[in-house]
């Protein structure tokens, strides 16, 4: 590995954070409800894209669980189901419900732009979580960098996994949400140094398992040559390990996900139990969200981070139990 990668990828959990941007207090009119200060109740929507993805139970769980340690703070939680229609009437509810701060995973960028930009225009803090919107009508955004992702990814297939090269599938996530264009576009950047790897195939599995077995039992069949799958998320690699071993594949063919959630289903456990070759972890980002809505309602904070990036490590083998304990799995 070289030193740029390993630099790279083993950052040590830490939190880069851009120029900071400035918060509009919420007042007591009818758009923002009561305003910030200690001794205040306060009421947050979590507007959720799916929370049938193991990613998001995690990342609902630690909004939730952050939020039981801020006297005051009550989180309610919607389920958009990878629905955006549904997603935002979710919000419209929140705003009706005279909400003090939206936490928002959108499922796709563009459909949930308006409506975000409707609660911010109303006073009402936005923290955006791990998936954008367009524009600029938010108060931050936390979340991973998926381009920087998938480029350790693609550079782990470059250098590591297929350093003869070899032919490879890719099982994107949702198309419309910004994490699968990123990932698919920083792995290109990472594979660009080994010309020997190709993506014969790239098809969405829209982040979920049944979906990604399904679409990788059809690509596999066409492409039984192929060395290994990259899949946006971990389940889909999962799914696509499935598809292998039903093809009696799954001993030739290798698979990588992203996630690395610390629980028992999660990619760090597949990659001990040998299933998965790589995985990267992308962390939920709700444990911070609830940290800067504190800051915000309870401190009155009119200056935060427009943007905090969380860092990655790329997770195989040889550091998987340890990671697994270093997240807090059980």
């Amino acid at each position: 590995m070289h030193r740029r990668t390993v630099l790279a990828l083993l950052v040590a959990g830490a939190l880069l954070t851009t120029a900071g941007c400035t918060v509009e207090k919420p007042s007591d009119d009818a758009g923002s409800a009561r305003a910030c200060g200690t001794g205040k109740d306060f009421l947050i929507g979590m507007s959720q894209a799916n929370n049938a993805e193991p990613y998001r139970q995690v990342m609902n769980n630690d909004v939730q669980t952050a939020a039981k340690a801020v006297p005051g703070f009550r989180v309610v939680v919607s389920d958009a189901a990878q629905d955006n229609s549904k997603q935002v009437a979710d919000v419209e509810n929140f705003l009706t419900q005279r909400i003090n701060l939206l936490i928002i995973s959108p499922n796709e960028a563009k459909p949930l732009t308006a409506v975000v930009k409707k609660a911010y225009d109303k006073g009402i803090p936005v923290i955006v979580l791990d998936r954008k919107v367009e524009g600029e009508a938010y108060t931050a955004f936390i979340g991973g960098d998926n381009v920087a992702i998938g480029r350790a990814a693609g550079e782990f297939y470059a250098q590591t996994l297929l350093p003869g090269g070899g032919k490879v599938i890719e099982i994107a996530g949702l198309p419309g949400s910004t994490p699968a264009a990123e990932r698919a576009k920083g792995f290109r950047e990472g594979i660009a140094g080994n010309p020997k790897i190709e993506i014969v195939a790239s098809q969405p599995g829209d982040w979920l398992r049944e979906k990604g077995q399904s679409v990788a039992d059809a690509l596999i069949k066409a492409h039984p040559d192929v060395s290994a799958v990259y899949a946006h998320n971990d389940p889909m690699a999962e799914g696509a390990y499935l598809a292998a071993k039903a093809a009696g594949l799954e001993q030739k063919i290798r698979f990588t996900g992203i996630d690395a959630l610390p629980v028992p289903s999660g990619g760090i456990k597949a990659v001990e139990q040998g299933r998965l070759a790589a995985t990267f972890q992308y962390a939920t980002g709700g444990r911070e969200a609830v940290e800067l809505a504190r800051k915000i309602l309870v401190d009155c904070a009119t200056d935060v981070p427009r943007a905090t990036t969380l860092d990655t490590t790329r997770i195989t083998s040889d550091n998987a139990a340890e990671a697994y304990a270093k997240l807090g799995g059980l």
